[in-house]
């Protein structure tokens, strides 16, 4: 599930983000929208789609169009349910970052759209991935591939070494900057040091609660078995130090998140549509 082009991606983000949170979120705190919203039955995918594609249709004189875009809109924004594998049934485990923490050297640059000036320290977010992934290691030993993030704290805090850990190291430009790794870069990068997507198994993702449905799909796109751990929960906290502005609120986090994969699912139509570009 490739990202977005790193530097168009950050700068995107440090507007886009802003903007469609001072949209979305204008009426979060409207009370007695809140209580009409509770007192109402509970509202299964079948009955929401279809109030989906009916608003649509009468925003739009199109009920085809209705129908097509409705069902897309339904998985992005109201689906965060995650497959599920129990712990024994795992043969990998595969940690996505989430955040960071700025520091002297690295700089806040994530604002910016710039790539940061040296190494941000891990984060509290990603220290808490990397208890979590201990977690499930403790239920079954298995080989670890983790973003360098989650892997400082494995190191540090658990002591595995390499024979079990494979940390994915950032990418260091010309000029010394520390390039941002997407979703997608980290997966890609897992199949290659592992040897490809058949020799990871069964993968075990690690990721923050609301990161891990586009972490599963990404790496499905890659071929890659996915899945979280049925025993262990993944952790929801957010930093609001964080050198990702995105990653420091929930609300902020989802609309991106939503904004990701709507991003993502436009990609892959497109090629569907024109295959030949």
């Amino acid at each position: 599930m490739s990202e977005f082009p790193n530097s168009n991606r950050r700068k995107f983000l440090a507007i886009g983000t802003a903007l469609a949170a001072g949209t979305l979120l204008s009426g979060c705190n409207d009370n007695d929208q809140q209580q009409e919203i509770s007192n109402q039955e509970p509202i299964n995918d079948s009955n929401l789609l279809t109030q989906i594609e009916a608003k649509m249709n009468l925003q739009l004189g199109d009920a085809k169009l209705a129908s097509i875009v409705s069902p897309i809109i339904l998985d992005c924004c109201f689906n965060w349910e995650l497959p599920q594998i129990k712990a024994n049934q795992i043969n990998s485990i595969i940690g996505y970052a989430f955040g960071n923490r700025p520091n002297e050297q690295s700089g806040n640059t994530s604002s910016n759209g710039g790539n940061q000036a040296a190494m941000p320290d891990p984060g509290p977010m990603n220290e808490a991935l990397a208890d979590t992934i201990y977690s499930i290691y403790k239920l079954k030993p298995v080989k670890i591939y983790a973003q360098w993030e989650i892997a400082r704290f494995l190191t540090s805090k658990y002591h595995l070494e390499k024979d079990v850990l494979t940390s994915i190291e950032p990418i260091i430009a010309s000029d010394g900057t520390i390039i941002y790794l997407s979703t997608d870069d980290v997966a890609n990068t897992i199949i290659k040091i592992s040897g490809g997507a058949s020799a990871l198994g069964n993968a075990a993702i690690v990721g923050h609660r609301d990161h891990a449905k586009r972490c599963i799909l990404t790496s499905q796109l890659r071929g890659i078995q996915a899945a979280v751990v049925q025993e262990v929960p993944l952790p929801i906290i957010y930093d609001e130090q964080s050198g990702q502005p995105w990653t420091r609120s929930r609300d902020l986090y989802l609309i991106h998140d939503i904004y990701a994969q709507l991003y993502t699912k436009t990609i892959l139509l497109t090629k569907q549509a024109y295959p030949q570009g």
